[in-house]
């Protein structure tokens, strides 16, 4: 919907003609001078009563977007609904160099374990309507990808553009969780979670998985530790096929007990419909607060009518110039042709 939010401001377009109409201004225009021009011939009178005529549609062009740009038109969007209440969700994924091992299988397809969390993990983040998201990548040390947004399609695109081995091969799970307890912003009324997904164990950093938790524990965060990978896989070797658990270095321990101490839950993820499982419980257990109010995304458009005043404003001059230039021009070559 279109709208002026000052609409009062446009009772001002009338003021030139009641200004013009004033006992001053119309004593004032009665006794001017009148000189007769030197050089009659240059200037007829029908000429400068188009030029007169010209320069005053411009003025009024002027005015008019001056006083609609004052007035602020702006442009209400349709009404967008608003949670009373989020929350702040920081998902913390490994992209150690364990995490290309192909025991995870999507669509019929053989696929690494970084690719399914990829693939799954798209339909949880736009599931949170309301919630602000952040994500966090680790393997030798954790870096912060993408702070806290409402922006669920920018953390996507992110979690899309990780690649494994980006940080290292090792798994600091300790500088992970320590560094996204330190993002959240400490809002009231707000409840803080970290998802943190891996597949090993902690074997870098500058922190101890010990350490984070009582950081957790401290600020209040809930977390919820997903394990990563197949319990069996089969290798082919020269002497054929045998079977291994590719998830024998994950330190499922570690990972209850970071879940227990913050109030979370531990999740064994060994294929992508039991991740896919344990995002919709997550949905449920942090479930998005019901929508109650309504937003409407206002576009200001002022800045249009006033950049048509400033290029009326300017025209005059610009004709102006063009016409001494113009005159001098055929001046020169006139005097040129006289000389000659």
């Amino acid at each position: 919907m279109f709208e002026f939010a000052w609409w009062w401001v446009l009772f001002a377009l009338p003021l030139p003609v009641v200004v013009r109409f004033l006992p001053a201004v119309k004593q004032h225009q009665d006794v001017a001078l009148k000189v007769p021009a030197l050089l009659p011939s240059q200037t007829s009178s029908q000429t400068k009563v188009g030029r007169r005529s010209w320069v005053s549609i411009i003025a009024w062009l002027a005015w008019i977007s001056l006083i609609i740009a004052a007035a602020r038109p702006q442009w209400l969007g349709e009404p967008i609904s608003v949670p009373n209440e989020g929350r702040e969700m920081m998902l913390a994924v490994d992209l150690s160099g364990s995490m290309k091992i192909d025991d995870m299988h999507i669509n019929g397809h053989q696929v690494n374990r970084l690719t399914m969390i990829k693939s799954v993990l798209h339909d949880f983040i736009e599931r949170r309507v309301g919630d602000r998201l952040g994500l966090i990548l680790f393997a030798d040390t954790a870096y912060l990808q993408a702070p806290l947004t409402y922006d669920r399609q920018a953390i996507s695109t992110l979690l899309d553009e990780a690649v494994i081995g980006l940080v290292g091969e090792q798994t600091a799970i300790g500088d992970a969780l320590g560094l996204a307890v330190k993002r959240f912003s400490k809002k009231e009324k707000t409840n803080e979670v970290v998802v943190l997904l891996t597949d090993g164990q902690n074997t870098a950093g500058n922190i101890t998985p010990e350490q984070a938790k009582e950081l957790a524990v401290n600020s209040g965060a809930t977390v919820y530790t997903i394990g990563v990978g197949a319990d069996k896989m089969l290798i082919q070797s020269f002497f054929g096929s045998r079977q291994v658990n590719p998830s024998q270095e994950l330190d499922e321990e570690m990972l209850k007990g970071i879940a227990d101490a913050t109030g979370g839950k531990y999740f064994r993820a060994r294929d992508a419909s039991e991740l896919e499982t344990i995002y919709e419980t997550l949905d449920k257990l942090e479930p998005i607060e019901g929508e109650s109010r309504k937003m409407r995304p206002l576009t200001a458009l002022f800045h249009i009518p006033l950049a048509g005043a400033l290029i009326f404003s300017t025209l005059p001059s610009i004709w102006f110039l063009l016409n001494i230039v113009g005159r001098r021009f055929f001046t020169t070559r006139l005097r040129a042709g006289v000389k000659s």
